[in-house]
């Protein structure tokens, strides 16, 4: 098998806090400000040379290894109470790493697609939430976008970050004002553990077991994906000639092209600003590396620069003289500008090295002339020219891998199995929200559930989820929808037991998929949480279809969860119970419904409609985006849709 037909992709050890040399080398979960789940065995892991001794002290702890053949090692602490800071100590063959702010308390899986990723900083109210987020005790580890065909052990991502101005705004949205709710009533450290992946279906998030698939299933799986990068890559050669497949720019993590002298003399020159599609490379997604220079004075280079590198699709890191100044930033078209220290700089020729990484699309330095500058004091010179420009890596297209089945569960979802965990938060369906996928998603969705819980062996733990928003244009009358269908699998996973729902069809977007109210969405499931996980006595649902009933024209419903009863909200949010009803259909016998008439009486709501005089089916919020649907309890939160027919 050629290189380039093993899309795989190969999974690199972190690094860690501690920075361990290759001798000793604990998993990257383990770092500075690490949360262990309380109440639990504590699982501690990572490799060494093969038959090394490896100790392990935690509190009173100590633990001791000797690594197999492979060079794995693994420890276990009894159960500890919540608490903190402690350090947890690895030593062995010279080596002494100390993983410091060690804390005790509950980890929670945040997972899902791209609702689940969104980060504070591009959410409602970002600025303000960034500003007052002060709590060192909730945590946050990103486990970045990685794929495999089998199940791999290694934890990519991190490292732990604290729920502070500085870091916060990279946390999950979602899982960020969850966990906020949470410890408003639950007094303990709390850990995220963020492994989401954007327009991600369900199916790569779980295993051929849980899909029902045998081998010859999985082969054929990656045999018509390989297919279809073949084909690709034949295209792509045949329009630009050879490509590279693996980034030679970038060796072992060292920026070999971005030093200060490197031979330009097979490089390619290209304009900027513009996407590298409009200069001859057509087609063409993954790695290229830019170069310019800039002169200064010694006076300039002491008194340090500002540099704009104009926009950058989709992402960028950036060196002067073989300095890195920034790490991977991942702006999609937003204008760099980047400060150059004056120990970075030097007196005459500044050579700046950029790594972009496209997606999709166009890619490359793109915007406007104005935006590539050098700046030293008030003086700006432009860097809008002819830029040196070579291929690093190219990807090929083939099936996004979030949505290639089993890829996200072997590297995203399996490393992470031996760490304890309290339970799982998940927001994603929108990329299953069609004719084909939303209704078998009830099968689905319970079956990844039962087989992570059995995968973790923590028990059945808490398994909370978002159903989708409202979304898209509103439907001027009743019609079908995938949405809704999906929804309706959503609720019906809720006869697995443990689990919990966070509707959310009045907060969503007509325009925008992604909902910046996220602080509505972690209340919500925070609700669940606190029922399900802490036993509390509350409200945490809103309403939820029981059972109806039909006479005299009428279908009378009952709903559970209704606390001190049922009102409407109007426009403008306020709630009462003189607020008329709306979002309710009626159906006859020949299964074409109308809008209905809705009111309130006591724990029910009674529907009716002068067009369908014999009623025999209900449905409610049925839509895609149902703007009529306007029924909560008296505690706010909004009823669930549902419909009672099957047709």
């Amino acid at each position: 098998m050629t290189r380039h037909t093993k899309f795989f992709l190969f999974l690199l050890v972190a690094t860690t806090a501690c920075s361990a040399p290759a001798e000793i080398r604990p998993s990257a979960l383990f770092s500075d400000g690490v949360v262990l789940q309380r109440d639990a065995e504590i699982h501690v892991w990572g490799t060494a040379r093969p038959g090394a001794r490896v100790e392990v002290a935690l509190g009173d702890g100590e633990a001791v290894f000797t690594t197999d053949a492979d060079g794995h090692w693994s420890v276990s602490f009894p159960a500890m109470e919540a608490g903190g800071p402690h350090e947890l100590v690895i030593t062995g063959s010279g080596y002494e790493g100390r993983i410091r702010d060690v804390m005790i308390g509950d980890v929670w899986v945040a997972s899902g697609q791209s609702n689940m990723e969104w980060p504070v900083s591009a959410s409602a109210d970002a600025e303000a939430e960034i500003a007052s987020a002060n709590d060192r005790l909730i945590r946050h580890f990103k486990v970045p976008h990685v794929w495999a065909e089998s199940p791999v052990d290694t934890v990519v991502g991190g490292p732990w970050t604290y729920a502070v101005p500085e870091q916060v705004g990279s946390f999950s949205a979602v899982a960020y004002y969850f966990a906020h709710e949470l410890r408003e009533h639950v007094d303990v450290p709390i850990g995220i553990l963020n492994t989401s992946w954007g327009g991600s279906r369900i199916e790569p998030w779980m295993t051929p077991e849980a899909l029902g698939y045998d081998q010859a299933q999985v082969q054929a799986v990656f045999d018509a994906e390989r297919e279809v990068v073949e084909e690709a890559l034949a295209a792509i050669r045949e329009r630009v000639g050879s490509v590279p497949l693996e980034d030679e720019g970038l060796v072992d993590g060292q920026a070999v092209w971005a030093e200060p002298d490197l031979d330009e003399s097979d490089w390619t020159s290209i304009a900027v600003p513009s996407p590298w599609e409009t200069q001859g490379f057509q087609g063409i997604d993954g790695v290229a590396w830019y170069r310019a220079s800039f002169d200064l004075t010694a006076d300039e280079a002491a008194s340090g620069a500002l540099l704009g590198l104009g926009q950058i699709d989709d992402s960028d890191r950036t060196w002067v003289n073989g300095s890195e100044i920034t790490g991977p930033v991942e702006a999609w078209n937003v204008p760099r500008e980047y400060p150059a220290e004056p120990s970075q700089l030097r007196e005459g020729r500044n050579v700046i090295s950029i790594r972009v990484e496209d997606t999709g699309g166009n890619g490359g330095i793109v915007g406007s002339p104005d935006q590539l500058f050098v700046q030293v004091g008030s003086e700006r010179r432009p860097l809008a020219d002819s830029w040196a420009f070579r291929l690093g890596e190219v990807r090929v297209p083939g099936t996004p891998k979030n949505r290639v089945p089993l890829v996200l569960y072997n590297a995203m979802i399996h490393p992470l199995l031996p760490f304890p965990i309290k339970g799982a938060i998940w927001y994603q369906g929108e990329s299953n929200a069609n004719a084909e996928s939303a209704f078998v998603y009830r099968d689905l969705f319970p079956s990844m559930i039962e087989d992570w819980r059995g995968r973790w062996g923590v028990g059945d733990f808490p398994f909370l989820w978002v159903q989708l928003a409202n979304y898209m244009a509103p439907d001027p009358q009743p019609v079908e929808s995938a949405w809704a269908m999906l929804r309706e699998s959503q609720s019906a996973t809720l006869s697995v037991e443990n689990t919990g729902q966070a509707v959310i069809i009045d907060i969503g977007e007509a325009d925008d998929i992604h909902p910046r109210n996220k602080q509505d969405v972690g209340l919500r499931l925070s609700l669940a949480a606190r029922h399900l996980a802490f036993g509390e006595d509350i409200l945490y649902s809103g309403p939820t279809y029981s059972s109806h009933s039909v006479a005299g024209g009428q279908i009378t419903i009952e709903f559970d969860h209704t606390g001190q009863g049922l009102t409407g909200r109007a426009v403008d949010g306020t709630l009462g119970s003189g607020v008329p009803l709306g979002g309710f259909a009626v159906a006859g016998a020949d299964g074409t419904y109308r809008w209905a008439d809705a009111r309130i009486e006591g724990s029910t709501v009674v529907v009716s409609s002068p067009d369908v005089p014999s009623p025999v089916a209900v449905r409610y919020a049925w839509g895609n985006n149902p703007d009529r649907a306007n029924l909560y309890n008296v505690d706010g939160l909004p009823a669930s849709p549902f419909r009672t027919d099957s047709w």
